[in-house]
């Protein structure tokens, strides 16, 4: 049976990188050139015929990414393997202890790991041109090594039908309601990469008080961030205290009775980063897929299919969504979460006995 490697193992004996910003190092090697998609380029990514991508994302938007992909590179397949970002953290640990180089692209919703990847030296550095050209710096490495592929949030959210809007909750503090009691789902910081970064802002601003008081209220434990939408969309609980909002969106704008609230104290910022890998077993189909991320087109994809937010100026928000400028937003900080990530979970599993 294959060991299983904990983020605590893997990152035992290490020293956290100081980050600035998101993405910002203090260790400023040069970043390489932009590379644009050229047809040597395409040329070769289909000798390869293949490329793999482990990923958080939603698996419906997942699978959207790589059929398009597909679609516009034909000849180069793109296997998808979704599962939550601390599974894909897991995953990546034991193979890469084992000698084994199985994937070629990562896509994580906790950008702590990629702090871990890059200093264990795993990641290659590659700009793709759109990066270079249209992302901002705190979203995207000075060294070269990812950007963020997806921006969203994680937020409170309700079933219309159970709830009405007058009474819904407003703030985190809201659901510390008495009324809430048995009608909260959440999810897992230990599973969830999504959960584990809202986890560390919500208990960094509001303090472990607040999931004390909520581990009260006899919620629905899930795992995965995607989850508790869904559980309100079928009317199992009236509340969520936590998940993606792009799932929530999405629900909503195909009429299931689910309304996203952003909390007054201010919504986690959830930055979910894609990289490549030094020994990627597939290096060209990797190059091309992880430029392909990050055209104006995959990110529109992204926005209009996944429900997710974006860096790339070339994009447009769609309609009814409430501007991403206009919310109250936590701050994001990997390097805090990856400091602190095995003391989350402890804590979290000793509240909430999960």
């Amino acid at each position: 049976m294959q060991r299983k490697i904990s983020r605590r193992t893997i990152l035992q004996g290490s020293s956290a990188l100081a980050l600035t910003g998101v993405f910002a190092s203090p260790i400023r090697a040069a970043a390489p050139p932009a590379s644009s998609i050229t047809p040597e380029l395409i040329a070769a990514a289909k000798k390869e015929g293949k490329v793999v991508w482990y990923t958080s994302v939603d698996l419906k938007l997942a699978q959207q990414i790589g059929k398009a992909f597909e679609a516009k590179f034909p000849g180069v397949a793109c296997r998808v393997e979704r599962t939550g970002a601390e599974r894909v953290f897991q995953r990546i640990g034991q193979e890469y202890s084992s000698n084994i180089h199985a994937v070629d692209v990562v896509n994580t919703s906790d950008a702590a790991h990629v702090v871990v990847w890059k200093r264990n030296g795993w990641l290659a550095p590659y700009v793709p041109e759109d990066v270079a050209k249209y992302y901002p710096d705190e979203h995207k490495d000075a060294d070269g090594t990812y950007a963020s592929f997806r921006i969203f949030l994680s937020v409170i959210a309700y079933n219309t039908n159970l709830v009405k809007k007058e009474e819904a909750p407003k703030s985190f503090a809201d659901l510390l309601d008495p009324k809430w009691k048995g009608k909260i789902v959440k999810a897992h910081p230990g599973y969830s990469g999504t959960i584990m970064t809202a986890t560390f802002q919500i208990a960094r601003d509001l303090g472990w008080e607040y999931f004390e008081k909520l581990a009260q209220q006899n919620i629905m434990q899930i795992q995965s961030a995607s989850d508790p939408p869904k559980k309100l969309a079928l009317g199992e609980r009236a509340v969520q205290a936590d998940g993606v909002e792009y799932l929530v969106l999405r629900l909503k704008e195909t009429g299931q009775p689910i309304e996203p609230v952003y909390a007054t104290e201010g919504s986690p910022l959830i930055i979910g980063p894609n990289a490549m890998f030094k020994g990627a077993p597939n290096p060209n189909a990797a190059r091309l897929f992880q430029s392909y991320c990050f055209t104006a087109e995959a990110q529109q994809l992204c926005i209009d299919i996944g429900g997710l937010r974006s860096a790339h100026p070339h994009t447009k928000e769609k309609a009814g969504r409430m501007p991403f400028a206009s919310i109250k937003k936590m701050k994001d900080d990997a390097e805090g979460v990856e400091r602190t990530a095995a003391e989350i979970k402890e804590r979290y599993t000793k509240i909430f006995k999960v």
